[in-house]
């Protein structure tokens, strides 16, 4: 059997995103229920911000800290970035927020013997380096590039070539999940297999990366 690699991404793939976990949000910042209302892809109809996101009128980077900066105001912070949103309502124990079909997709991949790598634009820019130190799985990894320290975002081929040379490994033996299409575009692009992953079927978004890992 070819040793191939699975390489994710963080945000969204391996973590819930912000959408999901409202309520974790709420607790940690002392919010009604409820007060949380944009949905993201899970509705996508009452997001007109997250529509403008997806049509490239804004980038990721904007949505989020806008989302961080009015949050921020209904607990009279000053939130002009993402980071201390996040480390505000995930800070204390982010294994919370980790999806468990990711650590089972993780685990089956370690154990059919392939290679292991995080492929994230904005991995300790959003979370913080010390996001890392409270996830052990994480020891596992072969590989992480995070575009903090490179500055080479995603879809940018040098971005995926950071997997390639790092992991000493071919393209066509990678399989790549993101879950945005435009990152999936430029795997492809450079011969990746791509998944790109359904935030709303996460177990069938990693049902499918594992079988093109044993293809």
């Amino acid at each position: 059997m070819t040793r191939r690699a699975l390489v994710l991404d963080f945000g969204g793939v391996i973590s819930k995103t912000l959408f999901e976990t409202h309520d974790l949000s709420e607790r940690a910042l002392n919010l009604a229920a409820g007060t949380l209302t944009w949905r993201g892809p899970f509705d996508v109809e009452t997001d007109p911000l997250w529509r403008d996101m997806q049509a490239g009128t804004i980038t990721e980077r904007d949505y989020w800290t806008r989302r961080a900066r009015e949050t921020g105001r209904l607990v009279g912070r000053d939130w002009d970035t993402l980071p201390p949103f996040l480390t505000a309502v995930r800070g204390n124990d982010p294994s919370e927020v980790i999806r468990p079909e990711a650590l089972e997709a993780i685990g089956a991949a370690k154990r059919a013997g392939h290679r292991l790598a995080i492929l994230s634009n904005e991995l300790d820019l959003f979370y913080g380096k010390e996001f890392r130190a409270k996830l052990p799985f994480l020891a596992g990894f072969d590989l992480i590039v995070d575009a903090t320290y490179t500055e080479i975002l995603k879809p940018d081929p040098r971005a995926f070539a950071f997997i390639t040379d790092g992991l000493s490994i071919d393209a066509g033996d990678c399989v790549f999940v993101d879950d945005q299409l435009k990152n999936i575009r430029g795997g492809e692009a450079i011969g990746m297999s791509c998944v790109h992953f359904d935030v709303t079927r996460p177990s069938a978004s990693y049902e499918r990366a594992l079988s093109l890992l044993s293809a």
